[in-house]
């Protein structure tokens, strides 16, 4: 069945959450999907899946989550990071998928210069697309 996701243990303890670990120094399975960081962040509206939902795709070990736009619209501006109760920084967490995509040879999500961001949001982009 498409769009089947298969939680077998080989995946839960898989190579994607301690990839993400060892990048960001974030443990991803601290986070108990409380949602504060998704209703702070100032960028959810331009992002494909909320950053709650990004850690709990890696929590899964779904490889696809390096697809998604929301690690690229991610500015770390730590809002979220200073709402979470368990401590996790979701900004760290978004970088560690960044570099795993570079990695493996995805391009960053094309940023639409002609949709209004927010200053700090044109900053980060450039940081990241910047070789």
């Amino acid at each position: 069945m498409a769009g089947e996701l298969n939680l077998c243990r080989e995946r839960l303890e898989g190579a994607l959450p301690r990839k993400v670990e060892e990048i960001s120094g974030q443990n991803p399975y601290a986070c108990y999907q409380c949602g504060k960081c998704s209703a702070g962040c100032l960028f959810a509206d331009h992002m494909d899946v909320l950053p709650n939902q990004v850690i709990r795709l890696v929590q899964l070990g779904d490889e696809g989550v390096a697809a998604f736009r929301a690690p690229w619209v991610c500015a770390a501006c730590l809002a979220c990071a200073v709402r979470c109760p368990r401590g996790v920084d979701i900004g760290k967490v978004m970088e560690a998928l960044r570099v795993l995509a570079l990695r493996r040879g995805l391009t960053p999500a094309p940023l639409n210069l002609g949709e209004r961001y927010p200053q700090i949001a044109l900053v980060g982009a450039f940081r990241k697309f910047t070789p």
